[in-house]
């Protein structure tokens, strides 16, 4: 069994604003220590995974900020991208053609690259598992994550019928539900039947293929079109051709939650998806007065926040459960528990044409 890695790395993480722009998103950024988010990914899977096995997927306007981050890790020739942004499936589709023209009907560990991961050694030995599991089994091997919480924020996975392999359990999906409201969520995570979905997932080429026939017809259709040029001059003119006219459609919605043949991992690895940025009070370290600091902050009667300077000292006086974020050009001040919005407030800059300087 041949084990490669893929790494989604097209999002823009807009609730990191302002030190997240487009042209620099979240995996690119240094939030956990003096690795970009990206290389820790990358660094992570190695050695079950060597560097020059793994693939990013990306789109044309952050592929060159990419390359420059992983050089030395990967080779360009690792880092696709997508001509124009079509959701998961399309992308995840290209890319494992993309792999099998170069591998062969290998096992594809499809990986985000932006979530932290505490135990990387048991992380590693969970992948080689789900890795191991899919290639004897055709299955679709998920990655969920053991709650630790009852997040609203998460997807999660019902758990079905357990199947032992070696020293690790893996179980049947039953179902894939929503995220679901606080009452809900207590009851997921009262029960032990249900695990947060990671987005994490590993499958053979061709198990996931079959499922792309069956359940995305015209898009397996199209993107075979581009097969036979894929490595050739003219695989760009095809490409950007066909890939425009694919349904925008999640891998979630478009194959995970309809396949039969799909099973759950449970990872117990100290997992956090850095979604926004009280989830760093998850990872970092925090000081006496519970406040997680990055630069220069003097404050008092300040406890619980999350402070973070690209420069500037910060000086504050009586704030509590607060984020403050400083850059050379902005200043966000927010509620811990209004932090989901900045995705928002991002939308409405994008809506002045005066701030398109900071986006």
């Amino acid at each position: 069994m041949k084990a490669v890695g893929l790494i989604m790395a097209g999002g823009s993480g807009t609730r990191f604003w302002p030190i997240s722009r487009r042209l620099y998103p979240k995996q690119a950024l240094k939030l956990i220590d003096d690795r970009e988010m990206i290389n820790l990914t990358i660094d992570r899977c190695v050695p079950f995974i060597e560097n020059k096995d793994m693939h990013i997927i990306t789109n044309e306007e952050q592929r060159p900020l990419l390359t420059d981050l992983v050089k030395g890790r990967l080779n360009k020739e690792n880092i696709f991208a997508e001509p124009c942004p079509r959701n998961t499936a399309p992308c995840i589709l290209y890319s494992i053609l993309k792999i099998k023209k170069i591998y062969g009907d290998v096992v594809v560990c499809v990986l985000s690259s932006d979530h932290y991961i505490k135990d990387e050694k048991r992380f590693r030995e969970i992948l080689r598992y789900a890795s191991e599991y899919a290639y004897e089994n055709k299955k679709i091997v998920t990655m969920g994550i053991v709650p630790t919480f009852p997040s609203t924020g998460y997807g999660y996975i019902k758990k079905g019928q357990r199947a032992e392999f070696e020293s690790s359990s893996i179980y049947h999906v039953d179902k894939f539900v929503e995220k679901p409201n606080e009452e809900l969520a207590k009851t997921y995570m009262d029960s032990g039947e249900y695990l947060w979905n990671s987005g994490m997932f590993v499958f053979k080429i061709s198990t996931m293929l079959d499922n792309f026939q069956k359940y995305l017809p015209e898009m397996y259709g199209e993107m075979m079109k581009i097969y036979d040029h894929m490595g050739a001059g003219d695989e760009d003119k095809y490409l950007k051709d066909v890939f425009p006219k694919l349904e925008k459609i999640s891998i979630d919605f478009g194959i995970m939650e309809k396949a039969d043949n799909v099973a759950v991992i449970p990872g117990d690895f100290g997992w956090s998806d850095v979604g926004t940025w009280d989830s760093l009070e998850d990872i970092l370290e925090a000081n006496e007065d519970g406040n997680v600091v990055h630069g220069d902050h003097v404050g008092i009667d300040t406890k619980n926040s999350v402070v973070y300077s690209e420069g500037q000292l910060i000086a504050t006086i009586g704030l509590e459960d607060v984020v403050i974020v400083s850059t050379k050009d902005s200043i966000l001040v927010c509620k811990k528990d209004r932090v989901q919005d900045i995705k928002d407030l991002v939308q409405k800059l994008q809506n002045d044409e005066s701030f398109q300087r900071v986006l």
